[in-house]
């Protein structure tokens, strides 16, 4: 058995070249017509398997009978990128080590050693997840050169549990916090991502590259990272489903900053199960408490029922009528299915809005320098922003850096006026969840994740007031982003929200929720949104 199993790895290793892009090195299309289509052109079908719809269990329950390996699993997903991505340009560059990673799963399983749910399953990190064997740039040139030295912490976890690094996202630069008016899914490392749905519209938010590759079936899952609205967004903006955890649940040593008292690494997927499963092994523990709180693994395999459950709806109707129409349209298919739908309003938004960005800056100043000297290149935020001043490239959709500027000018985080303001920040957003859904006995809260997608434009910049993150955003809370429906060919997602430390029971609910809405549907490349199309 150990002679047979290393002969197959070595005869892995021979193949690894053939088909992996090299560290640092965009995937390049596969040999194909300008005409053929992106989904004929990448199959989504593997061993009787279709990707779109395929979750983790199954897939481990294939490999554990021998009829799908992890390296085939793998191949196939490297070959979707090469077909596919260019069209949408969410991949960064593909581990060089990927089908190595998949060969030592197929032998675990072969042994009966497997390590979990996510051993052998190709996942995608947002490119400001530090690793150690590929560039990890934040999107920007200032540190694209040597990788980081060890792995964030998040990344060990996966790999412990066998996952295969499948490769790096494309995102918003610096997490969309360096210009007055960004646009969302450019950086100068990768360019533009585009929205697999309608190519000229925009993924929204920084985790854009994270939540496109999903959307066209690029990976199985994907690590994003949020301050406020980073995950949630471009998960509703595709039409996947994307997990802000309770702040603290994954750790943030090793991922780039804007502000400890509110960043956080999460999970997305096509589905809730792959997301459940995936915070699993990012929180090291199967439940983010210990008073009985249902399990993970639970909220993945069983979801919960909606019949009895109270869920405010938050409509926010300055997102346009149609995204208001199909939230009635959600609100009566939940109540059908046995929920009771009421409609809230969120206090304090108004005074969030006012102090919200003023801590950021004084935080990021704080966190952005104190990453920066563990990586070379700039070694703190005033060298930073002579970088962009002094490299063209940095300039060529957006030329501002006017946050990091405030940021270099704002207040330590040992000012007192900085202190009141995120104790303000952190007590009214608490109390903004907790007193609505204490007022009205709900299990959570729900909203709209997004309007429609917007035309890129880097001349303008995002369209992009949606408030609807704020709320858990700043208190901590987790909010999970689950497909609603459609508006034309663009998606929209659901928000849910709910208490601290809530995450298996939102996932639970979220489970329920998608399955009684059945709204995903593949993506149709359209090169532009039919006439009459908002936004």
């Amino acid at each position: 058995m150990k002679k047979r199993s290393m002969a197959a790895l070595t005869a892995i290793l021979v193949v690894v070249p053939l088909v992996a892009a090299a560290p640092g090195q965009r995937v390049r299309a596969a040999e194909s017509g300008p005409g053929d289509s992106a989904r004929s052109a990448g199959s989504t079908l593997v061993r009787g398997v279709n990707l779109d719809t395929v979750t983790i269990p199954e897939l481990q329950a294939r490999m554990n009978r021998g009829s799908l390996s992890s390296l085939r699993l793998t191949l196939a997903y490297l070959r979707r990128i090469k077909a596919v991505d260019p069209r949408i340009n969410a991949v960064l560059r593909t581990s060089p080590t990927a089908l190595r990673q998949a060969a030592a799963s197929d032998l675990r399983h072969r042994l009966g050693k497997s390590r979990g749910p996510l051993d052998g399953i190709p996942v995608l990190l947002k490119d400001n997840v530090n690793t150690r064997d590929m560039p990890t740039t934040a999107g920007s040139l200032a540190l694209a050169g040597k990788p980081p030295a060890t792995d964030a912490d998040l990344v060990k976890r996966l790999r412990a549990a066998g996952a295969v690094i499948l490769g790096k996202a494309n995102l918003s630069e610096w997490a969309n916090f360096r210009a007055a008016k960004p646009t969302s899914g450019w950086s100068a490392v990768g360019g533009q991502t585009n929205n697999p749905y309608v190519l000229d519209r925009n993924p929204c938010g920084s985790s854009s590259g994270s939540a496109a590759a999903l959307a066209a079936s690029l990976a199985q899952v994907a690590i994003g990272t949020e301050t406020d609205g980073s995950i949630v967004c471009p998960a509703g903006m595709n039409g996947v489903v994307g997990l802000k955890p309770s702040l603290g649940v994954v750790s943030q040593s090793g991922v780039v900053p804007i502000s400890a008292e509110q960043d956080t690494a999460g999970p997305m997927a096509r589905n809730v199960i792959d997301t459940a499963l995936t915070l699993s092994v990012l929180s090291g523990r199967d439940t983010v408490r210990g008073d009985g709180a249902p399990s993970l693994t639970d909220a993945a395999g069983r979801p919960g029922t909606l019949r009895g459950k109270r869920i405010g709806l938050w409509r926010l109707p300055s997102l346009g009528a149609e995204v208001d129409a199909l939230m009635t349209r959600t609100a009566e298919q939940l109540s059908a299915a046995g929920a009771e739908v009421v409609e809230v309003d969120m206090p304090y938004q108004e005074r969030l809005a006012e102090l919200e960005f003023p801590a950021l800056l004084s935080e990021f100043h704080r966190d952005i320098d104190a990453y920066l000297a563990t990586r070379g290149g700039p070694r703190d935020l005033a060298e930073l922003i002579e970088f962009n001043r002094t490299h063209p490239r940095e300039q060529t959709c957006f030329a501002g850096q006017e946050l990091f500027e405030q940021a270099l000018a704002a207040p330590p985080t040992t000012d007192p006026e900085y202190l009141a303001t995120r104790a303000e920040l952190t007590g009214l957003s608490r109390r903004s969840i907790d007193e609505v859904m204490a007022a009205h006995g709900l299990d959570a809260i729900a909203s709209p994740a997004n309007p429609p997608a917007w035309t890129t434009d880097c001349a303008r910049g995002d369209n992009d007031v949606i408030p609807s993150s704020t709320p858990a955003a700043v208190a901590g809370y987790p909010s999970l982003s689950v497909p609603a429906g459609f508006v034309g060919e663009l998606p929209v997602g659901l928000l849910l929200m709910a208490g601290d430390r809530q995450d298996a029971e939102l996932l639970s609910l979220g489970a329920a929720v998608e399955h009684r809405l059945g709204a995903w549907r593949a993506p149709g490349y359209l090169p532009s949104a039919p006439s009459g199309t908002s936004h």
